[in-house]
């Protein structure tokens, strides 16, 4: 390659590569306090034994939709696990994935308003697991989470009010890269 050209290039060689639209957490579940910080922590071992394995595709490859798909094994069987995106990262105490992310943020936290807290405006999706603790579970919202606020997606134990009450967080996965 001649000098002119090669000069030419570099300045193409130096740029930063856009960010891919497609995001991808792919871990097992641990305990928080593992030596090495988690990328899936489990607070609830009967539920999300450690271990057992989370893979969750985020898609924003549409411009004002986010698509997230959420794939798991050896979770506990025959078991509906809410789901729902939060604005904290994931910690040892499971309220460190702070609330709900929501795309209009409720000004009374923690939110309770209907016009706030529900499936348009929040991502919801309920896993549900087979009898080998297998699932997968995919959701869509026709907007895109603000860059750095949608940190970790929280799986929940589930209530007797139904499946998308969310009930104790059991586990998390962190999202920010």
């Amino acid at each position: 390659m001649t000098a002119p050209l090669a000069a030419a290039l570099l300045p193409l060689a130096l740029l930063t590569p856009a960010a891919s639209p497609v995001s991808v957490a792919d871990a097992d579940f641990d305990p928080a306090t593992a030596f090495v910080a988690p990328a899936a922590i489990s607070y609830a071992v009967d539920l999300v034994p450690y271990g057992s394995h989370v893979r969750v595709v985020t898609d924003r490859s549409v411009p004002w939709r986010t698509a997230l798909t959420l794939t798991a094994s050896g979770l506990a069987p025959d078991h509906e696990f809410p789901v729902h995106l939060h604005t904290g990262s994931c910690g040892a105490d499971p309220a460190s994935s702070g609330p709900h992310y929501q795309n209009a943020v409720d000004p009374a936290q923690p939110s309770t308003d209907p016009a706030y807290a529900n499936e348009r405006n929040e991502l919801r999706l309920v896993l549900r697991t087979d009898a080998q603790g297998r699932g997968t579970a995919t959701t869509a919202v026709d907007w895109q989470p603000r860059p750095g606020e949608a940190r970790s997606l929280v799986l929940h134990a589930g209530t007797p009010a139904g499946p998308h009450a969310a009930g104790d967080r059991v586990a998390c996965v962190k999202l920010e890269h």
